[in-house]
């Protein structure tokens, strides 16, 4: 701004305080001692919790929007092979979310071993065969409801209704950030739209607003909505861009005093702030162009004018995905804490999005196979650079789909169970734990199912965190992630 130090401080601090003290306090000192050439203080100064040393600092969490069929991908049943075609017997009524109790249908790909722990997977997640044995999977997985908006919002905020903060939001409110120069928690959603729920999968709903996820579109003309000014305008010069931010202190000075203890606002300033660092920091973080050629081909992505290798299926789901996951990589090695990946969106014919009512090979398999490249190509590249020891990976999807078939080739919702996969930050590789039953319609022990609240819990354990100690009070009610369940998966631990 073109007035004395004095005044743009004593403005900052004004406002500051006006808005509430904590996070809002801690800025503040950080914005005084950089401003007045002192030594900055670390990254990690915000930090609230650390309940016991962590294994991992980094999380990727990858999401199947529409929901994926585990019997289709890694979860091996050989029981339907041998009674394909007969007619469905559950032993139980079945209440189907649309009418998919036709007859026992077997996988549509065939399975292979892979790796030294001789894990079976199918022919579209072939590419994960090489990095299986750092892949433990949890097959006994249980949902609440059939509903896809119901079921999203449980695997994302570990809540079935709106109104609760997502996964990323509460680690970033529980660990704070690794870098001043970009978000704690970024979104890499499906580039054909949002799935269900849209944002509000990554909202930070009662906690500080600061804590929300920061959509980032990879590959687009501009991955960051208005980072910068728009080429179509000449008035936004740098005199008028410091008379607006004189103007918008003031204003915001006002409005802070109005409202006290709304973080919305101090969310705002920090949000504007971290814009303006962004725009030296974003521009270098997502440029792929300065990856060697070899990692590009790795992840999916050709060079132009080259062809496509032989073993990608479906190019462009594997350029879509592979640009997602190396853009993940990037942003994590330079200190983002959450990184969430989308693949598919929530509408659309011919379906582009998990939900394989009408027919599993024509939407799994492009899907499943530019996922299955990406993701193994992510998983090799941190371990070559070091960093899979502390990034946990996460695979997960709203819920699975029937044994039995839909029409002729699709398959309805199964919530009863369905496969989640975790690699690397801590996991033991090469595991499977909990079995579906020989249908893979509901957990083979029925007694002790895996809960997504115990997902949670096992991956805040791996950062450090207590799951039942990380808490913000909400209409009198000490809120937490995993709600008053979960337990930490101890057999998933290295």
């Amino acid at each position: 701004m073109n007035f004395p130090l004095s005044i743009n401080l004593q403005s900052r601090r004004d406002l500051l305080k006006t808005a509430g003290g904590g996070f809002g306090s801690i800025a503040l000192n950080a914005m005084l001692q950089q401003e007045l050439g002192a030594a900055q203080i670390p990254p990690n100064s915000v930090t609230q919790i650390a309940h016991h040393p962590p294994r991992a600092k980094r999380v990727v969490q990858l999401f199947m929007a529409g929901a994926a069929s585990h019997l289709d991908l890694f979860d091996y049943k050989p029981a339907l092979i041998k009674h394909h075609g007969e007619k469905s017997d559950f032993g139980e009524h079945v209440e189907a979310f649309q009418n998919g109790l036709g007859p026992w249908m077997k996988p549509v790909w065939d399975f292979q071993p892979y790796g030294a722990c001789g894990k079976m997977i199918s022919e579209p997640v072939a590419p994960l065969g090489s990095v299986i044995d750092e892949i433990s999977f949890v097959h006994n997985v249980t949902g609440k409801s059939g509903v896809h908006s119901q079921a999203t919002y449980l695997q994302a905020t570990g809540f079935n209704r709106p109104g609760f903060p997502g996964m990323g939001c509460w680690i970033s409110y529980g660990l704070g950030n690794l870098s001043d120069e970009l978000p704690t928690f970024v979104v890499l959603p499906d580039h054909r739209g949002f799935a269900s729920n849209g944002p509000k999968n990554w909202s930070s709903a009662f906690l500080p607003a600061q804590h929300q996820g920061t959509i980032i579109r990879p590959g687009t003309s501009d991955p960051i909505t208005h980072l910068r000014p728009s080429g179509k305008t000449n008035f936004a010069t740098s005199m008028a861009d410091a008379d607006g931010q004189a103007v918008l202190a003031r204003l915001n000075r006002e409005h802070a005093r109005e409202r006290p203890g709304d973080s919305r606002l101090e969310a705002r300033i920090k949000s504007y702030e971290m814009a303006a660092r962004m725009q030296l920091s974003a521009p270098e973080a997502l440029d792929l162009s300065k990856e060697p050629a070899f990692i590009k081909k790795m992840y999916g992505l050709a060079e132009p004018g080259t062809q496509w290798p032989k073993t990608i299926n479906a190019p462009e789901e594997a350029d879509y995905f592979g640009r997602k996951c190396l853009t993940a990589r990037r942003l994590l090695e330079r200190g983002v804490r959450f990184v969430q990946i989308w693949s598919g969106n929530d509408n659309g014919f011919p379906r582009r999005n998990w939900d394989s009512h009408e027919d599993i090979e024509r939407d799994h398999g492009p899907l499943a196979n530019g996922m299955a490249i990406g993701t193994s190509a992510l998983i090799t590249d941190l371990k070559q650079r070091g960093m899979l020891d502390d990034t946990i990976i996460l695979w997960t999807t709203e819920f699975g789909r029937m044994p039995s078939t839909q029409g002729s080739k699709g398959r309805d919702h199964n919530p009863f169970v369905f496969t989640n996969w975790l690699a690397g930050g801590g996991i033991k590789g090469g595991l499977v734990h909990g079995e579906s039953d020989e249908w893979g319609y509901k957990p083979l022990d029925r007694r002790n199912p895996t809960e997504v609240y115990d997902i949670h819990a096992t991956i805040m354990h791996l950062l450090g965190l207590d799951h039942e100690k990380l808490t913000f009070r909400k209409d009198s009610i000490d809120r937490r992630l995993t709600d008053v369940h979960g337990h930490v998966i101890k057999e998933l631990l290295a």
